[in-house]
């Protein structure tokens, strides 16, 4: 590799993380101002302008950075830094807009599994730095939290990654294969039926991840006064804040990529720029709509689960429901290989 190939991968890497991570925060905290507006319609009220998360994270960067007299300041300073840092690393390896990832590996789903956890485990690191009673309630929590939904989430890939390779492909923890090998494609009825169920828990996983009602117990203003965060303010709370808008977008991404990996172009005879524009506005959709059932919804809908209780549902039900979507895809693609069945999407003439 010549010093001219170096050089413009380096710029490439470069210019592109920044891009992506302007995207990121720009439409993290649109999605945060459209998730505001339309809980309030939901509950009757008013509510703030789609802008006001813009406007939050302004002025808190203009506050002081105040630093509890019993914290450790380089860990608490430290903290709401690597959990940006760390979210927005993840949007690296996430096909956005119909757009390959920017970085790329054969193991793209295990990678963004371990880097999900990172800004939680930055909260929690935050938490118990601040020397606050509350904080450390919540940081308890967070991690008991963590270790709950884990679980769900990681057989929800390995199903995936598992019916790939039963399938053929070389690389079932890409996500470049997932974009290229849709897995509604290739499953039967019984696999559309366990897709559905693992869709579904993905769904609920998602705002557990994100710290919002009904699990949000780490934070419980009403309880513990914000628990995690109630110490942090000016610049550290403001980098928590961007870290939560960016997570959503990273989520919302993770399951549109994951079982939405479709372009609108292709279908409408596009290419060039026009498909550019197509692709991305139909992306954007795609992920406002995963906002709204995964976030929006459950929040309005569902009062604040006791730590006990979000436990109990992650590692009770929703990991039983998650393991019987597995066992729905098992069985299917056996059941297809047996008797020649043909995917659910081809039989309706999708595929």
């Amino acid at each position: 590799m010549d010093i001219q190939t170096i050089v413009t991968t380096a710029a490439l890497v470069i210019f592109g993380t920044a891009g992506v991570a302007l995207f990121g925060i720009v439409f993290g905290l649109f999605y945060k101002g459209v998730d505001r507006k339309l809980s309030a319609h939901m509950q009757g009220r008013i509510g703030p302008p789609i802008r006001q998360p813009f406007r939050d994270v302004v002025k808190l960067f203009t506050k002081e950075n105040i630093v509890p007299e019993n914290a450790i300041p380089w860990v608490f300073h430290l903290a709401p830094l690597a959990g940006l840092v760390a979210t927005i690393s993840i949007l690296l390896y996430l096909p956005l807009g119909g757009f390959e990832p920017l970085l790329a590996t054969k193991g793209d789903l295990i990678l963004i599994l371990y880097l999900l956890i990172i800004p939680s485990l930055a909260m929690v690191i935050g938490g118990f730095a601040a020397g606050s009673p509350y904080a450390t309630i919540g940081a308890q929590r967070e991690m008991a939290t963590m270790i709950a939904y884990e679980f769900p989430l990681a057989i929800i890939i390995i199903s995936i990654a598992w019916r790939l390779s039963y399938y053929g492909a070389a690389t079932p923890f890409a996500l470049s294969t997932i974009a290229s090998t849709p897995v509604w494609n290739i499953v039967g009825p019984l696999g559309f039926i366990g897709l559905l169920l693992l869709l579904l828990v993905l769904i609920i996983v998602t705002p557990a991840e994100l710290s919002k009602i009904p699990f949000d117990s780490p934070e419980a203003e009403t309880e513990i006064a914000g628990g995690l965060l109630v110490e942090y303010s000016g610049r550290n709370l403001a980098m928590f804040y961007l870290t939560d808008g960016v997570k959503t977008l990273v989520l919302a991404s993770l399951i549109v990529a994951l079982f939405f990996p479709y372009n609108l172009s292709p279908l409408l005879g596009l290419d060039s720029y026009p498909a550019f524009a197509v692709d991305i506005i139909f992306y954007l959709v795609k992920v406002l709509l995963i906002v709204l059932f995964s976030v929006t919804l459950i929040r309005v809908a569902v009062a604040r689960l006791k730590i006990d209780q979000i436990v109990y549902a992650y590692w009770v039900p929703l990991t039983l429901i998650a393991l019987v979507g597995l066992i729905c895809i098992m069985w299917d693609s056996y059941t297809m290989q047996e008797f020649g069945l043909q995917p659910v999407l081809s039989m309706l003439g999708l595929a």
